[in-house]
């Protein structure tokens, strides 16, 4: 029987005033939001669902006759948007809803981006806009959604950023709303935005979609989406569009449950077959399972696969495992949060703290959750009874046990990690004390969690947890057909101690129960145990598969023995013909027939019910309390157990017989089991008749047969109650045995807990470790990449050696100077080639390397070019020499650039020499720069150059000295260029020829950053 709690279904009621007539469906009780409170990250707006609660499953809002498709997006959902919106047709009958995270602070150019991909109307929402199909509505920045019938309503972010969780607003206003017609698709974002959203969808028979988390640019909300189970297709965007419209065609024209197909179910059968499939691959049975439900259930499935006939659907059943698989998690969606109906745990909580203050220190607190789905529900009672033990100061050992039958949803449980949209349901400072934030989510602190253990259960068939304190089991009942109802209501009224509490959902009740229970609060439905229960036995479907005194049909025993027989049959039969024995058989023993010797018909007969080989069950009247009894005895004797007279009655007569038993210690087959033997008497005896009360007392052979009886009975009493007190023994032993088994599991398993804390401590540091080095390894490469980039744009050949001398590294330049490929890092350098006309380099290595004094050479190519070589120590960054550096810089351009230079200089100092005209330049210090041989045969300058010599130092006249010198500033200090040119000057000459010499003088225009400098030239004038 299936175990999770579907979401509860919702009446429909009468809008308020001003707004269209709808029908929704919201889950069983109050939607819970919890006002924003200081520190409070608000996930999702604090929208209150108008269904009541305890209202049926209907269809969705009357006023929106199409589907409704909300698209969630997040990081890179453009990317996503876009194809899926190219793929549609420009009027695909539904309206589309975007809702994306952005700032509320950034101005959203959404609308006009998706209106180049689609050929629908497209469009941001206001406040009050009106639904309408074949358009695509834009979520602004900074707001939630709100669906209100066919109107689409915001809400402004109480927080700018981070904390809201749009998409989850979305989906469960959408699903509150549009019921089976909405749509959810979670498309590329990080986070899990959606995750807790698109259950409620699920659960109001709308369809969901997740994008392919391997076409997504960010994988996040479609890997969180997957992970709850829920999803019905997992696609790629393109493809989304083309199942979207296979999906909602066949839903066309929307019907009714009460018109659909499933109605002739009953009649033809087929629904008897898909749950004779169904039982058949899970093993559980949903035929006490209300048929409205099931039925809604399988026309969403067959919605999903497009099909329209329930018999093809049945047929697609047997032949696909996998939808059966799917169908079984179909009918145990359930829509569960943390702290559902927030004062019920209030009123839970005050009942708790009453019943807690009877106890003691030694006796715990036991609970158990029953369908507790992916364990919120038992995470909150969890949290309540820490809560509830503080306040108290009680210490007590807390104990709860979550069931489910769903084995996906209790590993969800079981590892305690939430989306990031709880704290929608969880208060900040819950949050803070019993959760630990992780990535997009929140997992339940280990001494939560430590509390409670989870397991796979069926309520129907499995025994139950017993003396309980709580039994939560909140919206179960309400799907489950009324006889069920009545044998699960006994059976937790079997489990809970007297005093102890039961928790309903708030459309559940007792009914029926009255003298077992009694009320707490109407409104939540918490009831409470009487003390004077009338009953405190196990409940008949359970008691019918427990073993009784005889025990139940042996049938493991029996097939062992099966595979047995063969080899025990001959030694069985020697062993009874050496002893010419009665009609005997031989039993196992808890009295299950191993071998029949002879005709025992007159002894025991078939019992009713389940065919058996227990020959406790089959006894004839005369042996059904003598037999039992003999056994036990036997099995403690060493001594066969004789029980002679015994009555038995065959076909209405009684017959005398004496019964042996004796335990059986050879062969080793057999050893262990029982030999029964009967000696009948060939005189049939008359009934016993009831002595007349006169006559009772006068008759001692009546007084005789009774005292027998009577001592028998003692006997057998006697023999029960010791096997009594040795059971409870060793069943006392035993529970020491597995208490202290269980404290050394929890010990053991506290250990593995605390070494894969470690672990995963260890792991993070190596994670973040590596992080850190391949963050350097990019950075040195990136280095080396720089350095290598540079060394070749300088185009200088550069040469790494070692301090062995051999080569490290060489740029592409070097080449050029040795013949090297890239496999000769590590040659050492006198094995290289050189393209040199120098032999000394390895000699100069050598001594650079032992001296440490850098060496520079100019030297030639073999074809004659010249090279700038230097050759340094290579220094680390702890200042240790480790090699040479060795450069060739390309200096044959400069070195002819020199020649040129100097051929230049002579060319010109030949011209200078050949004129007859006397030239002197001279520098801003009246130095001599330049002079010719006219300048000095002119004034006899004899002896050594007087360039670089002070202008006095020339052999002129000593009047014209000073208005040479005077000329000389004037044309240095001369700013305007009319005033830097002289001419005319006329000074006397000395030397040979004397007489005197026309002067011209001329500031030379020199470089700007060169001093300036005076060309004076003299002509001779005659006369």
């Amino acid at each position: 029987m299936a175990q999770r709690k579907p979401k509860k279904p919702k009446k429909p009621i009468k809008a308020k005033k001003l707004e269209p007539a709808v029908s929704r469906r919201t889950k069983a009780g109050r939607q819970r939001h919890p006002k924003a409170q200081p520190g409070m990250s608000t996930a999702l707006p604090a929208f209150k669902a108008e269904t009541p609660t305890g209202a049926v499953e209907t269809g969705s809002s009357d006023s929106v006759r199409f589907p409704v498709v909300v698209l969630g997006a997040s990081a890179g959902g453009l990317a996503a948007l876009e194809p899926f919106f190219e793929h549609l047709p420009r009027e695909p009958g539904m309206a589309f809803v975007v809702v994306t995270h952005q700032s509320s602070d950034h101005k959203s150019l959404l609308p006009e981006l998706l209106a180049k991909f689609t050929r629908m109307d497209t469009q941001s929402i206001v406040s009050g806009a009106t639904l309408t199909p074949n358009r695509v509505f834009v979520l602004p920045p900074g707001h939630w959604l709100l669906f209100k019938g066919d109107q689409l309503h915001l809400q402004a972010f109480d927080e700018p950023r981070g904390g809201p969780l749009p998409i989850d607003a979305a989906f469960r206003s959408l699903a509150h709303t549009h019921a089976e017609r909405s749509i959810a698709i979670v498309l590329s974002g990080n986070g899990s935005d959606g995750s807790l959203g698109l259950t409620e969808v699920k659960s109001a028979f709308g369809m969901v979609m997740a994008q392919d988390p391997q076409t997504a640019q960010a994988s996040g909300m479609p890997a969180s989406a997957i992970a709850t189970h829920m999803v019905d297709f997992v696609l790629a965007p393109a493809q989304m569009a083309d199942q979207l419209l296979r999906y909602v065609r066949s839903r066309m024209p929307p019907l009714r449950v009460e018109a659909f197909a499933l109605d002739k179910l009953a009649g033809d059968n087929t629904l008897h077959k898909i749950l004779a499939v169904l039982r058949a691959r899970t093993g559980n049975d949903f035929s006490a399972y209300k048929k409205s439900t099931i039925r809604r259930r399988i026309e969403r499935r067959m919605h999903v696969h497009s099909m329209s006939s329930a018999e093809e659907y049945a047929s697609f059943l047997e032949h696909t495992a996998y939808e059966v698989d799917a169908l079984f998690r179909e009918l145990l969606i359930s829509v569960t949060s943390f702290f559902r109906d927030e004062h019920a745990y209030e009123v839970l909580a005050h009942e708790l703290t009453k019943l807690i203050e009877l106890k003691t220190d030694a006796q715990p607190l036991r609970a158990w959750v029953a369908g507790c789905a992916t364990g919120e529900e038992a995470y909150s009672i969890a949290i309540v009874f820490k809560e509830v033990l503080q306040r108290t100061g009680k210490e007590l050992k807390v104990q709860i046990f979550a069931t489910d039958l769903d084995q996906q949803a209790v590993d969800v449980a079981r590892t305690g990690r939430y989306p990031e949209g709880i704290a929608a349901d969880v208060s900040a400072e819950r949050l803070k004390r019993y959760f630990t934030r992780e990535d997009t989510g929140f997992r339940v602190n280990k001494d939560v969690r430590e509390v409670i253990i989870f397991a796979v259960q069926n309520v129907i068939k499995d025994p139950p947890f017993t003396k309980l304190d709580l039994l939560s089991c909140r919206n179960l009942l309400i799907y489950l057909e009324s006889s069920l109802q009545k044998r699960v209501l006994s059976l937790f009224s079997y489990s809970l101690r007297p005093g102890g509490l039961l928790l309903l959902g708030t459309s559940e009740s007792v009914s029926g129960f009255d003298d077992r229970f009694v009320s707490l609060d109407k409104r939540w439905k918490l009831f409470q145990r009487l003390s004077n229960a009338s009953s405190q036995t196990l409940p008949d479907f359970f008691a019918e598969r427990a073993p009784s005194l005889a025990g139940a049909p042996g049938h493991a025993l029996a097939r062992e023995n099966q595979r047995h027989i063969h080899g025990i049959t001959g030694v069985a039969e020697r062993l009874l013909l050496s002893s010419f024995v009665p009609p005997s058989v031989i039993i196992s023993e808890r009295g299950e027939m191993i071998y029949v010797q002879g005709r025992i018909g007159m002894f025991f007969e078939p019992a009713q019910g389940e065919p058996t080989q227990n020959v406790f069950s089959m006894a004839r009247e005369g042996l059904r309390a003598e037999l039992p009894a003999a056994v036990r005895k036997a099995a403690t004797s060493v001594q066969p157990v004789v029980r002679p007279g015994l009555l038995v009655k065959t076909n209405g007569h009684y017959m005398a017989v004496m019964m042996t038993v004796r335990r059986l210690t050879e062969p080793a087959a057999l050893r262990g089991s029982f030999l029964i033997s009967f000696e009948a008497s060939s005189k049939e005896e008359e009934a016993p008749k009831r002595s007349s009360k006169k006559n009772t007392s006068s008759s001692p052979e009546r007084i005789t047969a009774l005292e027998d009886e009577l001592q028998r009975t003692r006997e057998n009493l006697q023999g029960m109650i010791e096997e009594l007190e040795t059971s409870n023994e060793e069943l006392k032993s035993t529970n020491e045995e597995l208490q202290s088994t269980n404290e050394e599991l929890q010990s053991t398993n506290e250990e593995l807990e605390t070494s894969r804390e470690e672990m995963q401590s260890l792991n993070e540091e190596l994670q973040t470790v590596n992080t850190e080095l391949e963050e350097r390894n990019r950075a040195l490469s990136q280095a080396n990449d720089d350095m290598q980039n540079l060394l070749n744009s300088t185009e200088v050949a550069t040469l790494f050696l070692d301090g062995k001398l051999h080569i490290k590294r060489f740029t592409t330049q070097a080449k050029k100077v040795f013949s090297l490929i890239d496999t000769d890092i590590g040659r050492p350098i006198s094995d290289l080639a050189a393209n040199l006309r120098y032999d000394g380099l390895l000699s100069e290595a050598q001594d650079v390397l032992s001296t440490l004094v850098f060496r520079e050479r100019e030297i030639q190519t073999k074809e004659g070019s010249w090279r700038l070589m230097r050759i340094m120590p290579y220094r680390t960054h702890e200042n240790l020499i480790d090699g040479l550096v060795i450069t060739f810089v390309d200096i044959d351009r400069l070195k002819r650039a020199q020649r040129s230079a100097l051929q230049l200089r002579m060319y010109t100092e030949e011209i200078v020499d050949t004129v007859k005209t006397g030239i002197l330049v001279v520098d801003e210090e009246q130095r001599v720069a330049l002079v010719n041989r006219a300048f000095c045969t002119m004034f006899g300058v004899n002896g050594p150059s007087p360039i670089g010599q002070p202008l006095q130092a020339l052999a002129l006249s000593a009047a014209s000295l000073p208005a040479l010198g005077a000329l000389c500033d004037r044309l240095l200090r001369a700013d305007n260029e009319a005033e830097q040119t002289i001419a005319n000057v006329r000074l006397a000459a000395a030397g040979q020829e004397g007489g005197v010499v026309s002067v011209i003088a001329k500031r030379l225009p020199v470089h700007p950053e060169q001093p300036p400098q005076v060309l004076l030239m003299f002509d001779h004038l005659l006369g």
